[in-house]
């Protein structure tokens, strides 16, 4: 029986506000050196505590990935996630078609509706309707690259004349993160991808289901799980594995802290091809 075919993708470490940020460049070339899918940043613009563990993001993803796009040439560009409902969508619009450009058709904008209510009083969110604007926010996005002329009906959004430029030159993928029932829902009705996180295979099997009785519409499903020392890096490869099994489309890994993460990604890559994957 021929295995399935699942892209292996890596979520870089921007946990650390003391790490040069040549390092962190330095590891997506790297993943694109060893043959990684895709690279995916976090996003926080301004959490109650030290970045770490809980919040990731200490180097603006966009930008960041702007930069990566000028010293790589293949490796996938995306956002894990961006927490669009604490940000203007049509900023977003302007850097994700820019980006999109200036990497030649590399980007992956992956959204989430963010879960910190202190965070988003912060920045002067409304985290009571962040569901309802991430939801129009998608669909001005989608409005804006299809063309973006106007007129936007929208009730956070809404627009009736204005230009958008670049446009991007191809369908920008957008992805859904989460794995309540409503980021489900948001994802069969909305998102090109669903991204889990801290799944288990036979948990993420079930969201598959759910997202099947959500709608008919084909979607890319994947997953974001952890390697965080060198002692589970034979789990990960069979944790892969698994997930492949169970019908992801893509495994992101991140490869826990920054002291050592290069070494173990490159082990994993080691192990994973050693395998005929």
């Amino acid at each position: 029986m021929t295995e399935r075919l699942v892209d292996i993708q890596v979520v870089l470490p921007d946990e650390a506000a003391a790490m040069r940020p040549a390092e962190l460049i330095d590891l997506g070339v790297a993943a694109e050196a060893l043959g990684y899918h895709t690279v995916w940043l976090p996003d926080h613009l301004l959490p109650p505590d030290d970045y770490g563990n809980v919040f990731g993001g200490v180097y603006e993803p966009l930008i960041t990935l702007s930069y990566l796009a000028a010293r790589t040439t293949t490796i996938r560009l995306a956002t894990s996630v961006l927490v669009l409902p604490m940000r203007n969508p049509f900023v977003v619009a302007k850097q994700v078609a820019t980006l999109d450009r200036l990497s030649e058709g590399r980007m992956n904008l992956g959204v989430g509706v963010g879960w910190n209510r202190t965070e988003f009083d912060a920045v002067g969110a409304d985290f009571r309707t962040r569901g309802a604007r991430t939801d129009e926010a998608i669909a001005l996005l989608r409005h804006l690259f299809g063309g973006g002329r106007g007129p936007f009906p929208g009730k956070f959004y809404g627009y009736e004349t204005g230009v958008f430029e670049p446009k991007p030159t191809r369908h920008v993928p957008i992805t859904v993160g989460g794995t309540s029932d409503r980021a489900l829902q948001r994802a069969a009705a909305l998102a090109d991808e669903w991204q889990g996180v801290n799944l288990a295979p036979e948990q993420f099997a079930r969201c598959l289901v759910r997202l099947g009785e959500l709608g008919e519409r084909q979607i890319r499903v994947g997953t974001r799980i952890e390697c965080a020392d060198e002692s589970q890096l034979g789990e990960t490869v069979e944790q892969t594995r698994a997930f492949a099994e169970a019908g992801a489309d893509a495994v992101a890994i991140r490869f826990g802290a920054v002291e050592g993460f290069a070494a173990r990604m490159t082990e994993f890559a080691e192990r994973w091809s050693a395998k005929g994957r």
